[in-house]
């Protein structure tokens, strides 16, 4: 569609829809979409033929709907790439499916609570690439631009909060404006009830109960609840990293209640619908798998043309992701925090944080920058699930540490091989639980392993779990061949029943 400059004219034929009913569906709260999609109900065919005579004059000289057909989905374009536009208004993402739903029950929300004065709490369910914060922002851009209400996008990770904040200030946008509208979780220890029209809360599984070294408050989530009209928490439990990750649907919905906030959570405000990865639901599904959160049918592989390899050497991986890199600077290293941070109290450029064989060397990236994933010079400093959760890139390179091996049958989790300086893990030697723990460490590889949106590199420190992962791709790619030599012959056979 996009290459071949087709050009799509959506309208919707209802053909039983009576005449009577015409002026709910022409509701303005649904003008945007009619304008662009005309809508056309019972005993209107006269006019559906007139809009398809408009625009289809005359035969086209390929079958569009072969062209179509045989097209290969494109990842969406990074969030903070698209950002500065977003906020001017322009429409950078085309929504789909159950996000359009989402979008449009958040903001009948919003309009429902300015005319009633009920305070209301949706819940957001999302996988990883499912699109929550792209969503997020949609609603934030149109609550405080056309609805002119006063919102907040709340988000406890400050590596998107400061993306976010020097790509706006790269446009000219004031810091007092850009403050105002990116918040840390922990801003409303204080604030009054009702004293924002809406805040939208990005990975709401990231929230603490206390705010601060100090714990100030009582709980983020019921402050955040009293704070606002309309509280939003989009949320993935599955993303859940350390022991101090406090949010939760069940306490959401406890917290709701608390305040008398009518809660709105169905399969309606469920996103499924992958946007990253090359728009694979499977491979995520195959990453579960994979790692051993869960069995999932993608055993032997996934739809789509997704970059996944192993490496033997963490140097060959490295200057590999360098080559994409080159391209446009979307591309990094990642890897589990199995690595004392040593760089912290020395300055010495001779000292490294993560040694692995073969000679290679990093640094961890918490020094020196807090825009570590945009940074034109950041490439050779390795990120970890504290400064990329809630970001993405085109391509990671990802180091799996000791603390993910392989027994000879499974995929096993060693939590005592995690740095002295991980906090994800604070107090599980006074009080061990290994089935959190191991919770925390698979969680933790899932999100790292779901950051690129075209290809994902891999190291294992574990020999054993990288042979593991090599014979899967064995059979991976054994499949892609078998899908694409039985795809050749399918277009054959079109091709020549076309021509006869």
């Amino acid at each position: 569609v996009q290459d071949e400059f087709i050009s799509i004219k959506p309208c919707a034929y209802l053909h039983n829809y009576k005449q009577s009913k015409r002026a709910q569906i022409e509701d303005n709260l649904y003008k945007e979409i009619i304008d662009l999609s005309p809508i056309f109900i019972k005993n209107e065919e006269d006019k559906l033929r007139k809009f398809i005579s408009k625009y289809v004059i005359k035969k086209p000289k390929r079958d569009l709907l072969y062209s179509i057909e045989n097209g290969k989905i494109r990842p969406s374009k990074a969030l903070q790439d698209a950002l500065s536009s977003m906020m001017k208004g322009n429409q950078e993402f085309i929504m789909i499916d159950e996000q359009k739903i989402v979008y449009e029950t958040i903001l009948k929300t919003v309009r429902l609570s300015r005319e009633t004065g009920d305070k209301y709490t949706i819940i957001i369910e999302g996988g990883p690439g499912t699109g929550k914060s792209v969503v997020a922002i949609q609603v934030l851009v149109n609550i405080i631009s056309k609805m002119k209400l006063y919102a907040q996008y709340v988000t406890k990770n400050s590596a998107p909060r400061e993306v976010y904040f020097n790509m706006l200030k790269k446009d000219n946008y004031k810091n007092n404006y850009i403050n105002n509208l990116f918040k840390s979780s922990g801003s409303y220890t204080k604030a009054e009830k009702n004293s924002f029209d809406c805040l939208i809360v990005d990975e709401a599984h990231r929230l603490n109960e206390k705010t601060g070294l100090f714990s100030i408050g009582e709980n983020q989530i019921k402050e955040i609840i009293n704070a606002s009209r309309v509280s939003i928490f989009f949320i993935d439990e599955e993303q859940v990293v350390t022991t101090k990750d406090f949010g939760s649907i069940k306490e959401i919905k406890k917290c709701a209640e608390f305040y008398g906030s009518k809660i709105i959570h169905s399969s309606d405000t469920n996103l499924t619908s992958q946007f990253r990865c090359n728009g694979s639901d499977g491979y995520v599904a195959f990453i579960d798998d994979l790692i051993g959160i869960r069995e999932t049918g993608n055993y032997d592989g996934f739809d789509g043309d997704y970059d996944i390899k192993v490496f033997d050497d963490p140097n060959s991986m490295r200057e590999s992701l360098r080559e994409k890199n080159r391209i446009n600077n979307k591309a990094r290293m990642l890897a589990g925090y199995c690595y004392n941070w040593i760089t912290k109290k020395t300055s010495d450029v001779n000292i490294f944080d993560i040694e692995l064989k073969n000679g290679f060397r990093a640094k961890w990236n918490f020094s020196g920058t807090k825009t570590w994933a945009i940074d034109v010079d950041s490439f050779d400093q390795v990120g970890c699930i504290h400064t990329t959760q809630g970001l993405e890139f085109d391509y990671v390179g990802v180091i799996i540490g000791k603390d993910l091996f392989f027994d000879g049958e499974t995929v096993q989790t060693d939590s005592s091989k995690r740095a002295t300086t991980d906090k994800s893990l604070i107090g599980l030697k006074s009080k061990p639980n290994p089935e959190l723990a191991e919770r925390i460490i698979k969680n933790t590889y899932k999100v790292l392993l779901t950051r690129g949106q075209k290809g994902c590199y891999i190291y294992c420190e574990d020999e054993k779990l990288g042979n593991y992962m090599k014979e899967r791709m064995k059979i991976l790619n054994n499949k892609n061949y078998e899908n694409n030599i039985s795809d050749s012959n399918i277009m054959v056979a079109e091709k020549d029943d076309l021509y006869l």
